[in-house]
């Protein structure tokens, strides 16, 4: 199956979703808005239902409103594209016709290290395993900084990966300081020449010290190692959290800036639309999305592909 499918298939749930409150896709807009009107109150709903969010919901709605003669299914797609655009400058020019489209090919990190946050259950150290093998395809030596020290068994975790990857990892021992271990991989990565040194991180502390002032020593840490790294920090969110997976975001985002978002988990929910809300509100990129547990299930987010896996259309090819 390919990735396509796949994705498809992932976004099944949200799909039937939006379907089942929205079942008048196929019309055109002049007669939804003109002899529907009900319809608008429907797609309100479906589209809230699916965690797009209330401020993107009613955006999408007023550019649903100034689309007539257009398929309705047609206008919802652009306006959901438009949302997922986290570019000010580029969604004005999605705004004014014209289709700045960042094909899914590759994503290349800024410098040479990425510090991976998120809560635990979120599938960060297996998606950090994933992202090894992705960059090592394409070219990369990798290397990981096992900076989960205090959830038990993480480090020997993402040790097992690296052994059946062939990727170097940089441990500490159960419940040590997670810095240290931060600020030897970004050392070891230094002094080799390393490509990408992609560290896991605490998702939850087993005392009293905060999380988040953790994470910025973490931060600190590379830096001095490193210097001017981590140049990355992707969150790691599961789909299925919806809205509090954002609040959580957002308190990460306020800790420690983050340059980008990895959505997993899309396959097990019917609140897809939670990726608008992600860039709306927290203004950085989704780097990656995941519809599955095989590492190929992992791949670059592409708006367009998404929104339009999301409604079942063929994606042409350029």
């Amino acid at each position: 199956m390919s990735w396509l499918e796949r994705l498809r298939d992932g976004l099944s749930k949200t799909r039937k979703q939006i379907n089942d409150t929205a079942g008048f896709l196929g019309t055109d807009v002049r007669d939804v808005l003109t002899n529907r009107l009900e319809t608008i109150e429907d797609l309100e709903y479906a589209l809230i239902a699916a965690d797009v969010g209330r401020a993107a919901t009613d955006e999408i709605l007023e550019d649903v409103r100034r689309a007539e003669g257009r398929n309705l299914q047609d206008a919802l797609m652009d306006a959901l594209t438009l949302q997922l655009e986290p570019d000010a400058r580029r969604a004005e020019f999605r705004k004014l016709g014209f289709a700045p489209e960042a094909r899914r090919s590759s994503v290349d990190p800024k410098g040479h290290v990425v510090m991976v946050i998120g809560v635990n259950g979120v599938g960060k150290t297996t998606t950090i395993a994933k992202l090894g093998q992705y960059y090592m395809t394409r070219g990369r030596s990798v290397m990981f900084a096992a900076g989960d020290t205090f959830r038990a068994a993480a480090g020997t975790q993402l040790g097992v990966w690296g052994e059946r990857l062939g990727i170097p990892v940089v441990q500490g021992a159960d419940g040590s300081d997670p810095a240290a271990v931060a600020f030897d991989g970004a050392s070891a990565r230094a002094a080799r020449g390393t490509d990408l040194l992609l560290v896991d991180t605490a998702g939850r502390l087993h005392n009293k010290h905060n999380l988040m002032e953790e994470l910025k020593k973490v931060r600190r840490v590379i830096d001095k190692a490193d210097p001017g790294e981590p140049a990355e920090v992707w969150m790691v969110l599961d789909a299925v959290t919806g809205q509090n997976g954002l609040q959580q975001a957002k308190k990460f985002h306020e800790a420690t800036p983050l340059t980008g978002v990895i959505v997993t988990k899309l396959d097990g929910t019917a609140k897809g639309g939670i990726l608008i809300p992600i860039v709306r509100e927290l203004g950085v990129p989704i780097k990656f999305i995941g519809v599955g547990e095989q590492p190929e299930d992992l791949q670059p987010f592409d708006s367009r592909e998404f929104v339009r896996a999301l409604f079942d259309v063929n994606i042409p090819r350029d």
